[in-house]
């Protein structure tokens, strides 16, 4: 099997990636080994939400993203914003954000500055994009609904309604409001509860959406808001968009605004499956289920990988792309002597300090800490070209958080460092 470009991980980066590389008429394969770390994600993105942590404790939250991304590379000049400079990162960003307008995927938010988003315990988190049915504020300002109404769902416990009103109004943006909690009374759930496992937001949506009455909902909606403006609710309201929640909208007449549950997330999910058929639309090839174990080299180039359902058959192309993610997807392996990049084996690096073969440097002595484990990744160059036994290889790039040399959590950056590498690299195997 041979492609223009094979694609390892078909998560945010990889689909981005392999999205920008067919809209001009590459011929891409993404092998993809299940669940993706964003049918995790809250739905937001984050660019850079926070500097790296002082001795004084954690660092700075980020407003001006221009500045701070330009301010990043004197503290960690391993960063990929840092290789790939200030001004790329910001033009690549906003490349994201029209290619996120085009599939529709309902994002507000721009480089010009972060906005504060609220989570499902009620606090606020910095974000670069955010979808437009989440409740956001810009700065200090007041959020411009007074009376809120925070609904659960009666016996869905990955939702705390009465949790959520209580820290939202700590916040200053929100200490006007009036804050109320409650619950749906939906009878229809029964089924799903008699079975805590499957009582979770997927199986909830698909419920509502295609088997509940529509005005039945609506009324219980309604009724249960008791007079409020605003209303937030789970995201248990469409699987594959945001159609049904906008439906819900319209029929109630109120402001109504979802909140991201415990994992998976129909938030980030959507996402997913909106890129996802983007990709196959312009004609990407998807091999779900597999991935990929080894690969060949001919001098400093790839010359084809094997997986694990095609082992016999050789899968060859002119680039590479790794898009495997960290630890969490096995894009990432520790072992009790080493941390390593399975399919390559690429070089390792982390933040100053780390070393991948000795794990007394893997984490920090206060638990509560940034772990120096999380820094974890590839050596990439300016190019994101990887580097092998200390040579980089000119035909494999890697994208998103495979890449090391920081810390993704630590920085709120996974999904800005996903979406700036991928378009980077689709940009730099566009131009050979």
């Amino acid at each position: 099997m041979n492609f223009d470009v094979a694609i390892i991980g078909g998560g945010l980066a990889g689909l981005t990636c392999g999205i920008a590389l067919q809209q001009r008429s590459k011929r891409c394969v993404i092998i993809n080994n299940g669940q993706a770390a964003i049918d995790f994600a809250s739905g937001s993105l984050d660019l850079l939400s926070r500097m790296p942590s002082t001795q004084n404790g954690e660092g700075r939250a980020v407003e001006n993203l221009k500045e701070n991304i330009t301010a990043l590379r004197n503290e960690l000049p391993a960063h990929p914003y840092s290789l790939l400079g200030a001004e790329k990162v910001l033009a690549k960003a906003q490349d994201f954000e029209r290619l996120a307008n085009e599939l529709n995927l309902d994002l507000i938010g721009s480089t010009e500055k972060n906005h504060w988003r609220v989570t499902g315990l009620g606090s606020l988190r910095g974000a670069w994009l955010s979808p437009n049915s989440v409740p956001t504020v810009q700065g200090n300002e007041r959020f411009p609904h007074k009376r809120i109404a925070v609904l659960g769902i009666e016996g869905y416990h990955d939702f705390q309604p009465q949790l959520l009103a209580e820290n939202l109004v700590l916040n200053p943006q929100f200490e006007h409001c009036e804050v109320t909690s409650g619950f749906l009374n939906i009878p229809q759930l029964d089924e799903l509860r008699k079975n805590a496992r499957e009582f979770r937001s997927v199986n909830i949506s698909q419920l509502l959406e295609h088997k509940l009455a529509f005005n039945d909902l609506v009324k219980e909606i309604i009724e249960s808001a008791q007079g409020a403006e605003a209303v937030f609710l789970p995201a248990c309201f469409g699987l594959e968009n945001q159609e049904f929640m906008t439906a819900l909208r319209d029929a109630t007449k109120l402001a109504l605004f979802e909140l991201p549950t415990l994992p998976p997330s129909l938030l980030g999910m959507r996402q997913r499956i909106q890129l996802r058929r983007k990709f196959e639309s312009l004609g990407g090839l998807m091999i779900n289920g597999d991935s990929a174990l080894n690969a060949t080299f001919e001098g400093n180039q790839v010359r084809c990988i094997n997986t694990r359902l095609l082992e016999d058959e050789e899968i060859t192309a002119d680039n590479f792309v790794l898009a495997s993610g960290s630890f969490f997807s096995k894009g990432l392996i520790s072992e009790f002597d080493k941390i390593y990049e399975p399919v390559f084996e690429s070089d390792i690096i982390g933040v100053e300090g780390f070393n991948d073969k000795d794990r007394f440097t893997w984490t920090a002595h206060r638990f509560a800490h940034p772990q120096p484990y999380q820094s974890a990744g590839v050596v990439i160059n300016a190019q994101c070209q990887v580097q092998k036994s200390s040579q980089y290889l000119t035909n494999l790039y890697a994208v998103g958080n495979v890449i090391g040399g920081f810390n993704a959590l630590e920085l709120g950056c996974g999904s800005g460092v996903a979406v700036v590498t991928a378009l980077a690299v689709a940009d730099e195997i566009l131009a050979k």
